[in-house]
């Protein structure tokens, strides 16, 4: 999983990906595509 400053363009690589906070961190999550994954910070 990679670590990016920001997750805008992320979020639009795929229309199943979703924004979701835990424990502090911004990560971006697909089921469809398990390789969409990123976090921020």
């Amino acid at each position: 999983m990679k670590c990016f400053s920001s997750l805008k363009s992320k979020k639009s690589r795929d229309k199943d990906c979703k924004v979701v906070r835990r424990k502090g961190r911004v990560y971006v999550i697909n089921k469809k595509n398990p390789k969409m994954k990123a976090r921020q910070g």
